[in-house]
């Protein structure tokens, strides 16, 4: 962390800690604020910047805020960010309310996005395996989270027999957000034993 931001990034996590869990890391050449690993501000170039959605950049605007700008390899790039001016660092309730406004706004941006998730979206799901999956009755993400990897391996089988246990690392990888080669030994390990009784016939 570069010592000329510490002290504002440290003031930053200590305003918005009733948002949750702060933690930052490097973005756009400067540091992310994250609320439980929900991205809602910005430091970048010693100024606080606050993240907007097409819903909420309005509410932004109408307190005077400026969008951010971004230069990036000499082009400027409009972020989804408006700036936090030096007055309103100075009034920490209504920047606190700000902040959880932006942090709500990201939480349901989330949430559209994984609505409309398609299962291809998804680690390891191909085409082919989404349409598997079509054809064994699973057409969403949602539904596959509530067979679980297991039930919905069994269920494509019945339709493809040939399938082997790479289908079932790749269907348990999705649900868990990562590659299927990134599973853990001991889950590797439960899974094999679970394919030996249950489905290697």
């Amino acid at each position: 962390m570069q010592a000329s931001v510490k002290p504002q990034i440290m003031q930053a996590i200590s305003l918005f800690s009733p948002l949750g869990t702060i933690t930052t890391r490097s973005q756009f050449g400067g540091y992310s604020l994250a609320a439980d690993q929900l991205m809602f501000g910005l430091i970048l170039e010693g100024e606080l910047s606050l993240r907007a959605t097409r819903r909420s950049e309005q509410h932004f605007m109408s307190r005077g805020m400026e969008r951010l700008i971004y230069t990036k390899r000499g082009i400027p790039v409009s972020l989804n960010y408006f700036r936090v001016s030096d007055n309103l660092w100075r009034q920490h309730d209504v920047l606190l309310c700000l902040a959880g406004h932006a942090l709500e706004e990201a939480r349901r941006d989330r949430q559209s996005r994984l609505d409309n998730q398609r299962l291809k979206d998804l680690p390891n799901i191909g085409q082919g395996i989404e349409r598997l999956l079509w054809k064994a009755g699973i057409q969403d993400v949602e539904t596959l989270r509530a067979c679980g990897a297991k039930s919905c391996y069994l269920k494509l089988k019945k339709i493809k027999q040939q399938l082997n246990i790479t289908v079932l690392f790749a269907l348990e990888g999705a649900l868990a957000g990562r590659h299927a080669a990134a599973l853990p030994p001991g889950q590797r390990a439960a899974l094999m034993e679970w394919y030996q009784h249950h489905a290697c016939h």
